[in-house]
């Protein structure tokens, strides 16, 4: 799942990341790239099966070996410690992990956002202000943290107003089956178990913050910059993948299932979930979306979020202290310390079938 935060491994995988990323800059033949099960990462593992990444690094001449993580967090400080040059992570755990520990990431690839995928679920009540007063069950400092404060903050509350346990992923549908747990944060296919359940009610989900919880292919920037053909090939194969996967005849429906299948459900499982995500399937769609006013907003929200949460860093004395780069050449935060790029330009490219 792509949830968790370590803030306790920032350090080590900072002191790592600096000694390897010189290795980084230079012309290379080889990469690896790092994905973890969630529904809009699954096509990176059925793009590797179909032999569809193969055949774009054969065009360009290069090879990628992708790799299948079963632990999210552990895939990204791989990629941040320079294990592998591209990983799958949210917006909000790229700019908290690999960017935060120095690490220049460029979000290559916008592929989806979650559009009711997470949710803030109550027993016995309908009404989010309901939800005052009351212990909230959750993944602390995760996307489901972050969803749980916009809600709040939707209803003039606070983190102030209830009171955050920290429940793993695995533990959370044990939980709110006792008495005792009232109200719970999480995300697909844990919300729609825990929705057939009795008196359950989803009270908000992330359809109500369309574009915030976003879900990307980042790359070292460096990398990509000496080795183009890299991120030429990874979007290539993507969105080939892409339209494969959108099409509603044999060979689609196919290609869900497997993704189904591989991220333990089956194909009206993983159609349900596809259901509340904002697939990017057309690269003009992404570009779109990348280069929105939007964008800059929801970042400015996410960087607040983490830095009020301790999450840029104890020494960090603002927001500012990790500088966002987006593709209109607008920065927010520290001009001398751009570690987040947003890069449209290989998505335009397979937009113009230039690829």
């Amino acid at each position: 799942m792509r949830k968790r935060i370590f803030v306790t491994l920032l350090l080590a995988v900072f002191v790592t990341a600096s000694l390897s990323t010189s290795a980084f800059a230079e012309k290379r033949k080889h990469f690896k790239l790092a994905w973890s099960i969630y529904v809009g990462w699954m096509p990176w593992g059925e793009a590797a099966a179909q032999g569809i990444v193969k055949k774009w690094a054969d065009k360009y001449g290069i090879e990628i070996e992708v790799v299948q993580f079963n632990d999210y967090i552990e895939s990204i400080n791989q990629y941040t410690a320079g294990a592998f040059d591209g990983v799958t992570a949210t917006n909000m755990d790229t700019l908290a992990i690999p960017c935060v520990g120095g690490i220049d990431t460029t979000a290559l690839l916008v592929g989806d956002f979650s559009n009711g995928n997470d949710a803030v679920i109550l027993k016995g009540t309908d009404k989010l202000a309901d939800i005052k007063g009351q212990s909230v069950n959750l993944v602390e400092l995760s996307v489901s943290h972050y969803l749980l404060a916009r809600a709040l903050d939707s209803i003039k509350l606070s983190e102030r107003d209830i009171n955050v346990i920290n429940t793993s992923d695995a533990d959370m549908i044990a939980a709110y089956s006792t008495p005792d747990v009232t109200a719970v944060v999480t995300w697909n296919p844990l919300v729609a178990e825990i929705m057939s359940m009795p008196d359950a009610h989803k009270v908000f989900d992330s359809s109500n913050i369309p574009g915030e919880i976003i879900d990307l292919t980042v790359v070292n920037t460096d990398v990509l910059k000496d080795n183009p053909e890299f991120g030429k090939a990874l979007t290539g194969a993507w969105y080939e993948m892409m339209a494969l996967m959108k099409r509603d005849d044999a060979a689609g429906k196919e290609a869900r299932a497997a993704m189904g299948k591989a991220s333990g459900t089956d194909l009206a499982g993983y159609d349900m979930q596809l259901n509340s995500t904002k697939m990017f399937f057309r690269p003009e769609e992404a570009v779109y979306f990348g280069q929105s006013q939007q964008l800059h907003r929801t970042m400015d929200t996410v960087r607040n979020f983490l830095f009020e949460h301790g999450l840029l860093g104890d020494a960090a004395p603002s927001p500012d202290v990790v500088g966002i780069a987006f593709p209109d050449g607008k920065i927010l935060g520290d001009k001398g310390n751009v570690k987040f790029r947003f890069d449209t330009s290989f998505m335009e490219l397979a937009a113009k079938y230039k690829l």
